[in-house]
Parts: structure tokens; C-alpha cells; sequence
């Protein structure tokens, strides 16, 4: 009798136990396919070193993550950028800096915008002008070509704005889903999703059956926290080393309240990386038609402002659906149309500080600001420079 008890006993513990991992497990939120790498490996458990996501791995490179959908890194196409030889997750160089000898050639992505958000194409490299400190710097290069977007998109996802159905959820969702319908096929798009912590659902990819894969997990949220600042930095951390045509699309509400990283903390990071951020507010008509004023909104506004601004990127505010079109083709036009800016700096001195950049047109003849004249209508066009307010400067080898 007391041994029938005793399993009894312990088959209802072990029934208790199952059922209690089950409850957790439903509490997690979107759950990742294994991916671990957002254009970086996150430092491997073994002493295998694992290839980077965006290069093309080696025929007998080791996949570290058993969970990494098909368990082979092969099945990775290639990013449509490489490192420079000298970018590595331990290199100290700063964001947008490539090294040569003993120069570094500080590199600056320049969108020209008119009054619609529409970039203004073909302005010679003598109407550019760039200032370090308010220092003139010389040109060393300068190029226009259409290239390939690669894209991080930032979403968040949490019980507290994103709950199952409601109005946050299906403006979150419907930005996503529209931005990428915009894609073309030799662009590349990570999706990362964000709450309580950061989870990497889909590793950068052009193959869009693998994207939406990752779509499909954005369904039930799990937790009513929101680590906006830790995600932004961690992924533009892991971007910083790419080249071309990167950025990180924020599809947020703003408001942060469970990060490690304070506000302060977060923009110096994104400073330093140097990755463009766009971001799309949610629940802006949610707000209009509120009686009240709710300050954590109109704070977390003016912190993703911020973050756009100060990284060269740009800051939505749609209070419609119907503007998301607009957004979208503003955001894929001010990257695809660039102009790409590089010069050796005059003050050499690697001290690791914060270097402020300013972009202008001017007149080559006059040296005033440039005056652009529409050929149509004949009035003076007004244009806004989209570019990144500085970079860190590297710090002296010791």
C-alpha cells in the first residue's frame, strides 16, 4: 500500500511539473528559430569559431548553434557587403572607419531630400562640403550608384501595446508586413523582435519565404515590458561593421521600460556604430483622440527623434495607414539614392572622441549655400541633408 502511494505520489508531482513548463513556455513570447547573429556571431560556447553570418563560410566551417535551421551555415547566401580587413567583433575602430596604413578614411552616407521627401539626384561632387569641428575637409572619394539595402527591422512586440488584436498589434504588424512588400530581391532584411528581451527571429536573408517565416511568430506577445534601448544598441553594434547600404527600421510606440541601457547610454552607442535608424511611431491617432496627455509618449517620441537625427536617418509620425506608402518609398529612395562621401580627416589624433559632422551644398564658384531652382515652375526649391551628426574617432593602439 505505502509504495502505491509513493508512485502516486510522484506521478502527480511529475504531472504538476509538465504543466508548470507548459505555462511558462506559453509566456514567452515570439520564439526564435535559433538564430544568434545579426551580421556578428555572439561569442561562440566552443572553441570552434563560427563563421560570419554575411560572408560566405568555408566549406568546413562549424555551425556552433545545433538549432540554426538547417543546422548548416551553407544555407546562408551572402550579404551584398564584406568586411574590411581589419573589422572584427574585437576591432576598436569606430563605426564607418576604414584603415589604411596609418590614415583612416572616415566614410558618410548623404541623402538629399526635397520638400516631399523625394531625393534630389545627380549633384556634382563640387556642390559638397563637409566639415569635422567645423573644420573643411577635402574629398577623397565620391560616389552615387544605386546599390542593395540591408536592413535590420526592429519591432516591438510586447503585451502592453501589442496585446492580441488590438489596435497597437495590427499597426505594428501592418507596417511590417508593408515595408517588406517594398523589397527587391538583392536586398537583404534581418527581423528582430523585442519585449522584455531581444529575440533574433530571422538572421539577414534575401530569401523572403524565410522572412515571412519569421513574420509568423510575431502572433501572441508574451511580456508587457519593452527594452527599446538595449535592442537599438545591440543591433546597430552588430551592423557596424557592414558596408553599404545598412539601416535599422524601428517600428516602435518609444517608450522603454525595462532596458539595462539608459537613454544617454543608448545614443552615445548609436553614435558610435554609426547605422542609420528610421523609425515608425505606433498608436499616433490612439493618441489624438485620447483626453489625456500622456508625457511617456511624447518623451519616447522625441527619443526616437533624436536616435534618427544624430545616426543620418529619419523619423515617421503616421497617424493613417494610408501614409505608410509614402513612408515606405521615402525610406527606400533616401537609401538606394545616396551620395557617398569619404575623406582623410585632418586632425589625426586617435583619442577616441566624439567628432561632429556637417554636411553642405554650396555654390563652387561663391562658396554660399546652394540655391536649387526648379526648371518647371521656376521657384527655389527647398532641400534637407539627411546625414549622421559625427562618428567616434579611433583610440591610439597601446
Amino acid at each position: 500500500m505505502n509504495k502505491f502511494r509513493f508512485v502516486a505520489s510522484l506521478a502527480a508531482l511529475l504531472l504538476f511539473a509538465a504543466a508548470g513548463a507548459h505555462l511558462l513556455r506559453a509566456q514567452d513570447g515570439p520564439v526564435s528559430s535559433g538564430s544568434s547573429t545579426v551580421a556578428r556571431p555572439r561569442k561562440p560556447a566552443t572553441t570552434a569559431t563560427p563563421p560570419f553570418s554575411g560572408d560566405a563560410p568555408s566549406s568546413n566551417a562549424t555551425t556552433t548553434d545545433p538549432n540554426a535551421a538547417g543546422a548548416s551555415s551553407n544555407d546562408q547566401p551572402k550579404i551584398p557587403s564584406k568586411l574590411s580587413p581589419r573589422a572584427t567583433k574585437d576591432s576598436d575602430g569606430a563605426a564607418d572607419v576604414s584603415f589604411k596604413a596609418d590614415t583612416n578614411l572616415v566614410t558618410v552616407d548623404v541623402s538629399v531630400l526635397d520638400s516631399s521627401g523625394n531625393p534630389i539626384p545627380n549633384l556634382p561632387r563640387s556642390y559638397f562640403r563637409i566639415l569635422e569641428d567645423n573644420v573643411p575637409q577635402t574629398l577623397q572619394q565620391f560616389s552615387t550608384a544605386e546599390s542593395p539595402m540591408t536592413v535590420a527591422m526592429v519591432i516591438e512586440f510586447s503585451a502592453r501595446f501589442q496585446a492580441y488584436y488590438s489596435m497597437g498589434w495590427s499597426e505594428t504588424l501592418s507596417a511590417s508586413y508593408g515595408f517588406l512588400q517594398t523589397l527587391k530581391k538583392d536586398d537583404y532584411v534581418a527581423v528582430i523582435a523585442y519585449d522584455l528581451r531581444t529575440t533574433i527571429l530571422s538572421d539577414f536573408t534575401n530569401d523572403r519565404s524565410k522572412t515571412m517565416e519569421a513574420m509568423q511568430r510575431l502572433r501572441v506577445p508574451g511580456f508587457a515590458e519593452s527594452n527599446l534601448f538595449d535592442a537599438l544598441a545591440d543591433t546597430s553594434e552588430r551592423m557596424s561593421k557592414i558596408e553599404g547600404r545598412r539601416a535599422i527600421l524601428l517600428i516602435s510606440s518609444g517608450i522603454d521600460t525595462f532596458s539595462k541601457l539608459t537613454y544617454d547610454k543608448a545614443r552615445k552607442a548609436l553614435q558610435e556604430n554609426g547605422v542609420p535608424v528610421y523609425s515608425i511611431s505606433i498608436l499616433q491617432a490612439a493618441r489624438a483622440a485620447s483626453t489625456g496627455n500622456d508625457i511617456a509618449f511624447l518623451q519616447g517620441d522625441n527619443e526616437i527623434r533624436t536616435f534618427a537625427k544624430e545616426t543620418g536617418g529619419q523619423a515617421f509620425f503616421p497617424r493613417f495607414q494610408g501614409e505608410l506608402g509614402n513612408i515606405f518609398h521615402t525610406i527606400s529612395e533616401s537609401l538606394r539614392n545616396q551620395y557617398q562621401l569619404s575623406y582623410s580627416p585632418n586632425n589625426q589624433t586617435r583619442d577616441g572622441k566624439f567628432r561632429k559632422l556637417t554636411v553642405q551644398l554650396v555654390n563652387p564658384q561663391t562658396g554660399e549655400p546652394l540655391k536649387m531652382v526648379d526648371e518647371k515652375t521656376k521657384k527655389n526649391i527647398k532641400y534637407t541633408i539627411v546625414a549622421k551628426s559625427g562618428y567616434v574617432a579611433p583610440r591610439a593602439v597601446e
